[in-house]
């Protein structure tokens, strides 16, 4: 019995590009964007067509897509077997119904990882959703650009991160006209997990919407930027190198240092603020690393100007970015950045005075690391505490410099009941907005608004 599946008729066969420079231009692209939208349209949250009715509309949609694939592929010939797998995926969906997609075949053909070339092309289609942007697994297009200038080739000899990958948005279907700036595996509709070998992160939209953020918000509180800011702020090329050295040191910290097991990789329900402390640290590593870098004489001038950068870029986006973006509902990136500007200001090296923003700047950096020495002994600690002990423990480095809500449950103290209970009966405790915006955060956030909801969809 044959069991491959049938690939979709190929009709409307566009010219055949062979240039990725250019293929955002080119009829093939726009067939096989316009043809996406479309077929989302008809798609469910989980990615399935159920409504018999759409499926001769859905078969010629996906006829389009996989007709722009084809026309597109000789112009991303390091892709060759991903694109080579693709039409196999979309003709098995097809044929089975237009039922759940499972896009495996081609997911495990895709390796960008082996591929990290600056200015080098991507073409992607896969049904899935877009953190912070769609929740829905549909199917998605976008071609991307390889960021990889050559001190970062060199520093990723030094901080080894085999997995990451720093991308460029050129074109995309809407699903990436959002605050999504992450490409991850784990996010494509398959029958099961593989091993992960590539994580993405655009950094063109990570360096616009800081720029666009911070600028704003330096101009509301009056803050006298130095030189070197001021350019990270007028310079979207910088910015972009800023925010792959960043992220490539933040993100392989997540595995790193003393951790009580495994603190965020693995997928379990906890306290928000738990993944607020994780996130943070992997920040505040990569501040303190960077303050390393920036005073190694041993380093050349490109990389230590650049790590100066980085720990700009990384305090004021987590103060002034990430309390105002997004909802008050479990927020963890937000108040890591409130838990940021909180301790900064009572280590009296952050002045909100006569509404002006101020800082020490030669005593910002000890500061800064104080935090992530406070964050990682609570990590010391804790491998020989129970899991519930940790939390607690958490809290507590919170609270020490954070006000939570007058209607905390963790705040008056658990109730015997609870601490006696399984995990899930600490978890339910914690409202939805645990630490609330101070009277600052509130105030700003009244002025900001307009300016973070314009950086959605943005591209450098």
């Amino acid at each position: 019995m044959n069991t491959t599946a049938r690939t979709p008729s190929v009709i409307g066969e566009p010219e055949v590009v062979e240039d990725a420079s250019t293929a955002e231009q080119s009829p093939a692209w726009r067939q096989l964007k316009d043809a996406t939208i479309a077929l989302q349209q008809l798609q469910q949250k989980d990615g399935s067509i159920p409504d018999a009715g759409d499926h001769d509309a859905a078969r010629g949609y996906v006829e389009r897509i996989v007709a722009g694939i084809r026309a597109l592929a000789p112009a991303f010939p390091h892709d060759a077997a991903y694109l080579d797998a693709l039409p196999g995926d979309f003709g098995r969906w097809a044929d089975g119904g237009f039922g759940v997609p499972d896009f495996l075949d081609s997911l495990v053909a895709f390796a960008p990882a082996a591929h990290r070339i600056d200015g080098l092309r991507h073409l992607v289609v896969f049904p899935m959703y877009t953190q912070n942007g769609s929740p829905d697994r549909h199917v998605e297009a976008l071609i991307a650009e390889v960021i990889w200038p050559e001190f970062i080739e060199r520093l990723e000899e030094r901080y080894t991160n085999a997995l990451f990958v720093s991308l460029r948005l050129i074109d995309f279907t809407p699903g990436y006209d959002t605050n999504s700036a992450v490409l991850f595996p784990e996010t494509v509709a398959m029958r099961e997990i593989p091993p992960f070998t590539w994580g993405a992160i655009f950094q063109d939209r990570e360096a616009a919407r800081f720029r666009r953020v911070v600028d704003a918000a330096a101009e509301i509180t009056k803050l006298e930027l130095l030189p070197g800011q001021r350019r990270l702020l007028d310079d979207q090329a910088l910015a972009e190198e800023v925010f792959v050295m960043w992220d490539l040191i933040h993100d392989r910290s997540h595995m790193r240092g003393d951790l009580p097991f495994d603190p965020f990789m693995i997928k379990q329900r906890m306290p928000y603020f738990l993944y607020s402390l994780e996130e943070l640290r992997c920040d505040l590593t990569a501040f303190r690393e960077c303050v390393k870098l920036a005073a190694d004489e041993s380093a050349d001038a490109h990389t230590r100007d650049r790590a100066l950068h980085v720990q700009h870029a990384i305090l004021f986006d987590r103060i002034f970015r990430f309390p105002l973006t997004g909802s008050r509902v479990r927020n963890y990136d937000g108040l890591g950045g409130q838990l940021l500007f909180a301790w900064l200001h009572q280590h009296g090296v952050l002045h909100w005075t006569d509404t002006q923003l101020a800082f020490d700047w030669d005593a910002v950096p000890a500061a800064v690391i104080a935090l992530s020495d406070a964050i990682d002994e609570l990590y010391w600690r804790s491998i020989d505490r129970p899991k519930t002990a940790h939390w607690l423990a958490a809290y507590e480095l919170v609270r020490g410099t954070l006000a939570p809500n007058p209607a905390s449950v963790w705040a008056r103290g658990l109730p015997d009941e609870v601490l006696a209970g399984p995990p899930k009966g600490y978890t339910d405790q914690v409202l939805d907005d645990e630490f609330p915006l101070s009277m600052f955060y509130e105030a700003l956030g009244r002025k900001m608004v307009d300016v973070i909801e314009s950086t959605k969809g943005i591209t450098g």
